[in-house]
């Protein structure tokens, strides 16, 4: 059986294996599966299950598969499997985002409609381009990939310098701002999922179809350059594709730790691939993985929840930290 052949049974397993979490996704909550078998006399079991469970499920596939593909970009980008989503700022921007708005709510009342207008959702999406557009301003462009890494950290750190020192300032934020660190699709609906499908299928599209560029990236700059590929113009293509990937799900999920990092690496331990099959497969992977997560936050502790980026770092750094042990050292990791 040939790559394609495998990337397609791949493929159809992880839909699958999405589906079968979201019919247990629509199960699973402080009313158990009642809410599932009365939906169809019960008012109140029906909004449950129409307006709650179903939207959060689906929200978690989607913006897991957001960070999926993100995390196959920016490893194709950076040529590095050890790359995340989260470096070029998105993270840090969105989360700076976030702590200015819930400051500006005690601040004039013009700022508090400007604000409420926004939302915390609108903050942490305008943050997440601003830190990533700043990094890009700081890197000089993108020309070279070594100074935009650099950048990114250096964005990432003075930004959440400046988030840290807004929840000094307001110590009030700090609660506000715990959720939103932690990782929750406790208050995705429907119309979040419907924007960050939006996202996704322009994402996938444009990454796809960039897919022999990354190929060629793979092979190393010099030898992309002698292949005629436009490097400058690609980068900032992928790059756009980044910050749209990572802040539409950041700002409807907050900070997920280890499904974009993790995502790749699955797929390529199961199949070999190129990069136009990859960022699709690693998007289904990455779907697959938060829904579960998000599922399985909902039942350990039942009727209360775990911050599901709590339960993501965990299982992804035992994850990475198995396979360095396996392969011997991180450089392996590939």
């Amino acid at each position: 059986m040939n790559g394609r052949a495998h990337s397609l049974w791949l493929g159809a397993a992880l839909l699958l294996g999405a589906l079968l979490v979201l019919l247990l996704g629509a199960g699973v909550g402080s009313t158990g599966f009642d809410s599932v078998l009365n939906a169809r006399h019960d008012p109140v079991a029906w909004q449950i299950l129409w307006d709650i469970r179903l939207p959060r499920t689906l929200g978690a596939w989607l913006a897991g598969a957001l960070l999926g593909l993100a995390g196959a970009v920016a490893q194709g980008l950076f040529r590095n499997p050890l790359a995340d989503p989260y470096l070029l700022g998105s993270a840090s921007g969105a989360a700076l985002g976030v702590a200015g708005a819930l400051m500006l709510f005690g601040a004039s009342t013009l700022a508090t409609q400007w604000v409420v207008r926004l939302g915390l959702t609108g903050a942490a999406f305008l943050g997440a381009v601003l830190g990533v557009a700043l990094t890009l301003t700081l890197a000089k462009g993108v020309q070279q990939t070594l100074r935009l890494l650099l950048a990114g950290v250096i964005v990432g750190v003075v930004l959440g310098a400046a988030r840290d020192l807004i929840t000094i300032a307001e110590p009030d934020t700090l609660q506000a701002m715990q959720g939103f660190m932690l990782g929750s699709t406790g208050f995705v609906g429907w119309a979040a999922c419907g924007v960050m499908a939006a996202m996704l299928l322009i994402a996938v599209l444009v990454a796809a179809a960039l897919g022999r560029v990354l190929d060629g990236l793979a092979l190393g700059e010099s030898t992309a350059r002698s292949l005629g590929l436009p490097l400058a113009a690609v980068r900032a293509v992928l790059v756009g594709v980044l910050a749209l990937a990572t802040g539409a799900a950041v700002a409807q999920t907050g900070l997920i730790a280890f499904v974009g990092l993790a995502s790749p690496h699955l797929v390529r331990s199961i199949v070999k691939t190129t990069h136009g099959r990859l960022v699709v497969l690693a998007a289904f992977m990455g779907g697959l993985l938060l829904m579960a997560a998000d599922v399985l936050a909902r039942w350990v502790i039942a009727p209360q929840e775990l911050p599901v980026g709590v339960l993501t770092a965990v299982l992804g750094g035992s994850y990475l930290l198995w396979l360095m042990h396996r392969r011997g050292a991180p450089g392996s990791l590939k």
